[in-house]
C-alpha cells in the first residue's frame, strides 16, 4: 500500500467533477457546470489574432516565458486593471495559470498544517480545495445575503487562535450564492481588520458579468479602496472574460507577497502558457476586450433572467432563491434539513443536473442548498430543464 502525504488525507472529490460525466451526457440538461457557453466564445476574434502575429511573435508564443509573465501582456493587463481602478503601480502583477493557481500560489505562501483560515460558507470548491491541501483548518463565516455574517466574522477574529493566516471572500456574483457584497459590509470587513496582521484574498473571477449599470458602484473592490494597514490580494481570471481553456489569471499583491509567489510559482510550472498569454495580450490591446464582455454580458443576462422567470413559475412556495444580477449562479434554499442529494438523484432520472449544497459547505454538511448554473445554458432548455427540477423537489420535499 502506497504511503500517501499527509497534505491529501482530507481531500475529496469535488462533486462538480463528479458529475461532469453526466452534465456531457447528450439528452442531459445541465445546470452543473460553472463555465461559459461553447458557443458564446470569440472564436473569429481569437483566429483572426494569431493569424496576424509576426513570425517573431509566434516564436516567443511557444518558448518558455518568465515566471510572472510575458513582458507585454503585463503591460496591456496593467493598463486594464487600472482602468477598473485597482492600484496596480504600488502593487505587483503576477500571470498565473488561471486564478485558482494565483489562490493556491497564496496558500501555499501562507498556510502552515493546521493553521486557521477565515473562509465563506457557502464557498468556491476551488479555493476550499487548496486550502485543504496545504492542511488548513478551516474556519466557516456564514453568508448573508450582502456578504459575510459581520457578527459572525467578529467572533471569529476574537476566539480564533492563533490568529487566522487569512481571510478569502469572493465580492462580485459569489459562487455559488450569486451575492454582490455590500459597500457597507466590506468596510465594516476593513474596519474589523485593521490592526490584526490578517491578508485577504479578493478573488473576483466574474466582476465584468454584470447584468445592472448600476451595481458597478456597489461591487468595488477591497483593492481598489487599498485600505491602509491591510494586505489584499487580489486575484483575477481570463476564464470568464475570453476562455477558460486559455488557462489564464492572475495576481496582483504587495511586493514582499509577489516574491514569495514568484518562488512558488518557479517551483510548480515555470511559466503560464505563452500562447495563451500572446493571446490575451493582443485581446486586451486591440480592446476586443471591451465589445466582447460587453456582448457576453447582454446573453448571460438574457439566461439570468430567463432562470429567473422559470424559477418563479414553477418552484412550490417553501424554496426560495437569490435572484441573479450577474455572473453564472442561483442559489436556491430548500427547507431547513432537506437533502438537496435526493433530490438532485429524482432530477438526473429526469433528465436534469445541478450541484448540492454540500458541495460548497467547508464542512461538507449542509445539503439543503441546491447551486444551479444559467451560463452554459440557452433560454429554451432553461425553460425545459427548470421544471423537471421543480418535479424533483416537490417529490422528495413535498408538493
Amino acid at each position: 500500500m502506497p504511503r500517501f502525504a499527509n497534505s491529501v488525507t482530507d481531500l475529496r472529490s469535488s462533486e462538480i467533477r463528479d458529475l461532469m460525466s453526466l452534465a456531457t451526457a447528450p439528452d442531459m440538461i445541465s445546470f452543473a457546470g460553472g463555465m461559459p457557453g461553447n458557443e458564446l466564445f470569440p472564436l473569429e476574434t481569437i483566429d483572426r489574432i494569431y493569424q496576424s502575429l509576426t513570425e517573431k511573435e509566434k516564436q516567443i508564443a511557444l518558448q518558455y516565458g518568465p515566471t510572472t509573465g510575458l513582458p507585454s501582456l503585463l503591460e496591456s493587463l496593467s493598463d486594464y486593471l487600472e482602468k477598473k481602478g485597482l492600484p496596480v503601480k504600488s502593487n505587483r502583477l503576477m500571470i498565473t495559470t488561471g486564478s485558482l493557481q494565483a489562490i493556491y500560489i497564496l496558500a501555499k505562501a501562507f498556510i502552515d498544517p493546521g493553521d486557521p483560515v477565515l473562509v465563506e460558507t457557502p464557498g468556491f470548491i476551488g479555493a476550499l480545495s487548496a486550502f485543504r491541501s496545504c492542511q488548513a483548518n478551516l474556519i466557516s463565516v456564514p453568508l448573508n445575503g450582502d456578504g459575510m455574517d459581520i457578527e459572525q466574522l467578529k467572533r471569529r477574529l476574537e476566539t480564533t487562535l492563533p490568529a487566522p493566516k487569512f481571510l478569502y471572500y469572493t465580492p462580485n456574483f459569489h459562487n455559488p450564492a450569486g451575492i454582490i457584497y455590500s459597500r457597507k459590509v466590506k468596510q465594516e470587513m476593513t474596519n474589523l481588520l485593521k490592526g490584526r496582521e490578517i491578508p485577504v484574498i479578493e478573488d473576483d473571477a466574474y466582476s465584468e458579468l454584470y447584468f445592472y449599470e448600476e451595481d458597478i458602484q456597489e461591487m468595488q473592490l477591497m483593492k481598489a479602496a487599498d485600505p491602509e494597514g491591510i494586505d489584499v490580494c487580489y486575484t483575477g481570471s481570463f476564464s470568464k472574460i475570453l476562455g477558460p481553456g486559455l488557462r489564464l489569471g492572475w495576481m496582483l499583491v504587495p511586493d514582499g507577497i509577489y516574491r514569495k509567489c514568484e518562488l512558488i510559482k518557479q517551483s510548480i510550472d515555470a511559466c503560464s502558457p505563452s500562447i495563451s498569454q500572446m493571446i490575451a495580450d493582443k485581446f486586451i490591446r486591440r480592446e476586443e476586450i471591451y465589445d466582447y464582455t460587453a456582448n457576453i454580458r447582454k446573453e448571460y443576462k438574457k439566461r439570468g433572467l430567463a432562470m429567473i422567470g422559470a424559477l418563479e413559475a414553477f418552484l412550490p412556495a417553501y424554496v426560495t432563491f437569490e435572484k441573479p444580477r450577474g455572473g453564472f449562479y442561483t442559489w436556491l434554499r430548500l427547507p431547513e434539513g432537506s437533502d438537496s442529494t435526493a433530490v438532485l438523484k429524482r432530477a438526473i432520472e429526469k433528465g436534469v443536473v445541478f450541484v448540492t449544497g454540500k458541495t460548497f459547505d467547508p464542512d461538507g454538511v449542509k445539503n439543503d442548498f441546491m447551486r444551479v448554473s444559467f451560463c452554459n445554458t440557452d433560454e429554451e432548455t432553461i425553460r425545459r430543464g427548470v421544471p423537471l427540477i421543480a418535479e424533483a423537489i416537490q417529490e422528495v420535499c413535498g408538493p
